[in-house]
Formats: C-alpha cells, sequence, structure tokens
C-alpha cells in the first residue's frame, strides 16, 4: 500500500514539473509589457495568458538568436503597429497591423509572396515570370495541408484552436497573436490585419498592446516579427481646439488681433463613434470676464476687445444612454464615483461619473472632457485701403516700364513689411511678387512704386502685415504703353473721351427724369435718385479728382516704397 502511494507521489510531482516547464503564452508574448496583471476583468473573445504554448509548432525565438536572420528570403520583415488611441472608456480602440517586406516583394491576390515586375534591374528572371518568394499556393493544392500525413494539425493556432474555415481561409498565410492586459487575441490575416477591443473592462491609464507574428512554413510556422504599441484609455473625452482669425498671420503662435473674431473648432477625438447617440454640450469661459457661454455646436466664435493674455477654458460635457444597470467603476479607479443623480464637478483633477435613472427616457451617464489654452490679444492690421493710384511721367530715356504710385492707408497697428503681387485680370494668375520692408513712426500711411512692363488691365493684391497679423487689399488697373509723353497723352485722352462720353450721358438722362415729375415719389424711387446722385459723384471723383494739396491725409507726402 505505502509503494502505492509512493508511486502515485512521484506521478503527481512529474506532472507538476512538465506542467512548470510548460511554455504559456505569457512567457512568449509577456516581453517588454509591464508589471503582470493579478486580477483582471475578462476581455470578450479574449484568453488568459496562462493557457500552453505550441512550442513545436509555434517555435519562440529571444531577441538575437541567430535564426531571426534566415526567417525570411531577401531579407527581413518589419511591422507596423498602429492603435487610434486615446479611447474614452467603453468605446472601442482599434489596431492595426502591416507588414513591410524586403524589397521589390508584395503580396499578390492569392496571398503568395512574389517580386516586383521592373522593381530592379537585377530582376531574376525574364519579364514574362513571376518569381515567387513564397508560393503559398502551390503548397496548399500540393498537399491540401489537411491530407498530408506531416501537416494533419498544421491549421490550428498556437493554443490548439482550429483556424476558423470562412471563405478564402487558406489564402491567409500570416498568424497574429495580439497580448495585453494578461490576456490573448490570436487570428489568421494576409499581410495587415485590423481589429477592435472593447475598453468596457479595461482600467484606466496606459497600457501595452504586443503581437507576434508567425508565416507558414513546411512543418510548422516561423516567427518574422514582432511589435509592441503604448494605448491609452481614459474616462476623459479626449478633445482638441484649432483657432482661426480671419488676419492671423501664424495661426500656430497662439497670437490674436484684438477686435477681430476668433473662431473655436472643437473636435472630439471619438473614431468607434461610441459618441453618436449622446447628447454633447460645450460650456465656454473666454477668461476675458465676459462670463460662460452654453453652445451645443461645436464651432464658436468669440472677439477680444482688449490687449493682453487670457485662458479660454472649455467644458465638453457627453450624456450617453446606457442599460439601466448598476455600474460598477474598474479598479483601481482613484479618481472616479458612481452616484445616484446628475452630478457636475467643475474640479480638473477629479472625474465624477454618475447614473441617471429616468423611467420614460432610460439610463445616462455623464462624461466630461476638458481643455485651456493660453493666447495673447494684439492690436494688429484690421484694414487696408488703397485711396489714390497716380501714373509717375517719366523722360523717354526712363520709359521703359510703367510706374504706378498706389497710396495706401491702414487701421490698427503700424506695418513693418509690404507685400504687391501682380496678377491677370482674373486675379487668379501670379506675374509678379513683390516684398519690401517698411518703417513707419507715425500714421499708417505709404506710396508703393511699382512697375509694369507691358500695357494691360492687372489685377494688383496689396499686403501690410506686421509680426503678428496681416490685412490684403486688391484693385484692378489699366496701365498704357508708349513712350512717357505718349502715355501721358494717351490717358488724357482716354480720360478727355471718357469725359465727353459721360456728359453726354448725364444730358440724356437729365432730360429723360426731367420729362416726367411726378406729384409724390415713392420710397422706391427716392432711392433710385439718391443712387444716380451718388453714380454722378463717383464719376466726378473719377475723372476729376480735387487737387492732392486739398487731402488732409496727403499734407505730408508718404516716403514711396
Amino acid at each position: 500500500m505505502s509503494g502505492a502511494r509512493r508511486h502515485l507521489g512521484f506521478l503527481l510531482l512529474a506532472e507538476a514539473v512538465l506542467c512548470a516547464a510548460a511554455t504559456r503564452f505569457q512567457d512568449v508574448l509577456g516581453q517588454g509589457s509591464t508589471s503582470p496583471v493579478i486580477s483582471y476583468r475578462k476581455l470578450q473573445g479574449w484568453s488568459s495568458d496562462q493557457n500552453k504554448w505550441n512550442e513545436k509548432l509555434y517555435p519562440f525565438w529571444k531577441e538575437g538568436d541567430p535564426r531571426w536572420k534566415d526567417c525570411w528570403k531577401g531579407g527581413r520583415v518589419t511591422v507596423k503597429l498602429d492603435t487610434d488611441s486615446p479611447a474614452l472608456v467603453g468605446s472601442n480602440v482599434t489596431f492595426v497591423v502591416t507588414l513591410q517586406f524586403p524589397k521589390c516583394q508584395k503580396e499578390d491576390n492569392d496571398g503568395n509572396i512574389v517580386y516586383e515586375r521592373n522593381c530592379t534591374q537585377d530582376f531574376p528572371v525574364s519579364q514574362d515570370q513571376q518569381v515567387y518568394v513564397y508560393n503559398w499556393t502551390e503548397w496548399i493544392d500540393n498537399c491540401g495541408w489537411e491530407n498530408c500525413t506531416s501537416n494533419h494539425s498544421h491549421n490550428v493556432f498556437p493554443d490548439g484552436r482550429p483556424f476558423p474555415h470562412y471563405p478564402g481561409w487558406r489564402r491567409r498565410n500570416f498568424v497574429y497573436v495580439f497580448h495585453t492586459f494578461g490576456q490573448y487575441y490570436q487570428r489568421t490575416g494576409r499581410s495587415s490585419a485590423m481589429f477592435s477591443v472593447n475598453t468596457a473592462n479595461i482600467t484606466l491609464g496606459k497600457h501595452v498592446m504586443a503581437v507576434s507574428i508567425y508565416r507558414r512554413g513546411h512543418s510548422s510556422y516561423v516567427p518574422i516579427a514582432r511589435a509592441s504599441a503604448i494605448y491609452v484609455v481614459t474616462d476623459k473625452i479626449p478633445v482638441s481646439v484649432s483657432m482661426f482669425q480671419k488676419h492671423d498671420r501664424n495661426i500656430s503662435d497662439s497670437i490674436f488681433i484684438k477686435d477681430s473674431p476668433i473662431t473655436f473648432d472643437v473636435k472630439i477625438h471619438d473614431p468607434s463613434y461610441y459618441l453618436n447617440n449622446s447628447a454633447i454640450s460645450y460650456k465656454w469661459n473666454f477668461g476675458d470676464g465676459s462670463g460662460l457661454f452654453v453652445a451645443s455646436s461645436p464651432v464658436v466664435s468669440h472677439t477680444y476687445t482688449l490687449q493682453g493674455n487670457f485662458t479660454p477654458n472649455l467644458t465638453v460635457q457627453a450624456i450617453i444612454p446606457v442599460p439601466c444597470k448598476p455600474v460598477t467603476p474598474t479598479a483601481p479607479l482613484p479618481t472616479s464615483a458612481v452616484i445616484a443623480g446628475a452630478a457636475s464637478n467643475e474640479d480638473y483633477s477629479t472625474t465624477v461619473e454618475s447614473m441617471e435613472d429616468n423611467p420614460d427616457e432610460g439610463c445616462h451617464i455623464y462624461r466630461n472632457g476638458y481643455y485651456r489654452s493660453g493666447i495673447s490679444v494684439v492690436e494688429g492690421i484690421l484694414e487696408v485701403n488703397i485711396i489714390q493710384m497716380m501714373s509717375i511721367q517719366m523722360t523717354e530715356s526712363q520709359a521703359e516700364n510703367s510706374l504706378v504710385d498706389f497710396v495706401v492707408t491702414c487701421q490698427g497697428s503700424l506695418p513693418t513689411d509690404v507685400c504687391t503681387v501682380v496678377s491677370d485680370p482674373t486675379c487668379q494668375e501670379s506675374k509678379s511678387v513683390v516684398c519690401d520692408p517698411v518703417t513707419i513712426t507715425d500714421e499708417c500711411l505709404l506710396t508703393i512704386r511699382r512697375a509694369f512692363e507691358e500695357p494691360g488691365t492687372y489685377c494688383i493684391n496689396i499686403t501690410l502685415g506686421d509680426d503678428t497679423s496681416q490685412a490684403l487689399t486688391s484693385a484692378l488697373i489699366s496701365v498704357n504703353g508708349g513712350s512717357s509723353s505718349g502715355k501721358t497723352e494717351g490717358v488724357f485722352i482716354f480720360l478727355g473721351v471718357l469725359a465727353v462720353l459721360a456728359t453726354i450721358g448725364a444730358f440724356v438722362l437729365y432730360k429723360r427724369y426731367k420729362q416726367y415729375k411726378p406729384i409724390e415719389r415713392s420710397t422706391g424711387q427716392a432711392d433710385n435718385h439718391e443712387g444716380l446722385t451718388a453714380y454722378f459723384s463717383n464719376l466726378k471723383a473719377i475723372f476729376f479728382p480735387s487737387s492732392t494739396e486739398k487731402n488732409p491725409l496727403l499734407k505730408s507726402k508718404p516716403g514711396i516704397v
């Protein structure tokens, strides 16, 4: 009896030794991961990394093992693992794995790895013959995998589970094994794979997703690459804000112009559309004493009327519909709690998750997101106007180009540079760009002289700028050709003809309107008469400009740029 007990003890000890020596998923996939998870909540579709790993079918190589050099023909395969993290708890986080093959190699429609045609001058064979790196189709056709005695158990994962037999499963020649949070997920695929994980049972904070990739071999699978990526699960709505202003010269310097509206565009990072059915509100405090502003739109505008430094603050709140059942926060949750009834918390260091039970509308969870940023508001250049354009008389020796002076004024801060763009009459095709620094110490008034090589009609864009802002004005100008005297005479003849035509037209219109004298004019007719008067006033201003000596803006002639 004692001998039987002793024999049974030896058997149990041997089994324990074998179990301790067996390779587990944690041993293979736990490289570079964070500290082991003692307790965790199960992820749907995932398995514990304490399961046994079939090292005979899926060999495990450590980094530095010389076998890595020969795991792929023609070079080493690299892998890229991307994630759309951060993810709001309860939403899905998605991972995309992409294999990058050595030069001139690609995957064809059947899942085989082939050499690209015309990729290199040293192409191994004639162009009409395809060269395979791995012709897995031929292996399947010749063997059938399940009919080969040496490969009857080849179509299984490292834990022994069989491959799912969906359409085209034989053309998926790579096995991807993912590992995170003390669990693993395995699937077959081609040169890229994508999958998503729901974060409802994942604790808040940073985690590591690791992946190991194997390719088909004749008698086993061969490891070809490994990768890992950090992803973040948070209970705060991921929020970003872009700010735009019309006259802002550099949108990335956080310096804006006073008395000009700033557009705030809020972007919520929600790639899995978890918040699609949620009611979202945006509460703004722009930091200038204007009070709180609550909006239902992610795009708002605000105008700062004072110069200085300000800190806009944004709170985004989402009311998320959920099933009416108790919600238990995942551990550890040092900054979260579940309470009954609606709650709000302005402290950015803590987050309160509340559930509201409404028999008519169901239950909801409140999630908040926060954003704050410092900005500076300066005076800036607000407006630019061309108040006069003058042709410059030149001698015959200087008559190669036509010169035109543009008298420009602006509002706001004083400019430090001026740029002129000369384009075709449609303002679409640029012909020349000239930029010059300017020094203005008093009022914003300067003369810009530009040369035109050929006669014609041009679109002129004049931009005044300083370190933080810029403003633009445009005009159409007609430049005549010929010598200087000819140009001058041509301009005056042209203006004279226009003056005669304007006089005749004015006389005809006067006779026409004089013959009909209504007893009482309507409001519309009064407007028409005032518009006509303004029209003739504009004609007078164009063809008979007043002397520049009478214009108070030009009493001190500005410097010419």
